[in-house]
């Protein structure tokens, strides 16, 4: 499919087909999301993303309602980094805060799907 966003059951549950290039963990952002939880799944290439609980960071960015999305300025505190290769997945809920698209040893071509439902 081409990358976009696709309805799978009205608004509240959409597929969103992305391809990327992973980068360092200090060019990607750290987000949570209140209306939707995410369930990320890697089609091709590998990524960690970073995890961590919402109430460790600090807000950069105030929530976005149309974006449905908080941003954290990067966490003080030890954090998980989830090695997620090729046909593996993850979900996150309000109260975690993730980090996609950091590159493992060096940049790489991912294709991913992140599945939004409304929760």
């Amino acid at each position: 499919m081409a990358d976009g966003k696709y309805e799978i059951d009205g608004p509240g549950l959409v597929a969103i087909v992305q391809r990327y290039e992973t980068a360092s963990t200090e060019s990607k952002k750290w987000e949570t999301h209140r209306v939707h939880g995410d369930i990320q799944v890697i089609y091709s290439g590998q990524e960690f993303i970073g995890y961590a609980r919402r109430d460790e960071l600090s807000v950069k960015t105030p929530y976005l309602p149309e974006k449905d999305a908080e941003f954290y300025e990067p966490p003080a505190v030890s954090v998980s980094q989830l090695l997620l290769p090729a046909g593996s997945f993850t979900v996150f809920l309000p109260h975690d805060a993730h980090q996609p698209g950091v590159m493992i040893d060096q940049p790489e071509a991912l294709v991913k799907v992140v599945v939004k439902f409304r929760l």
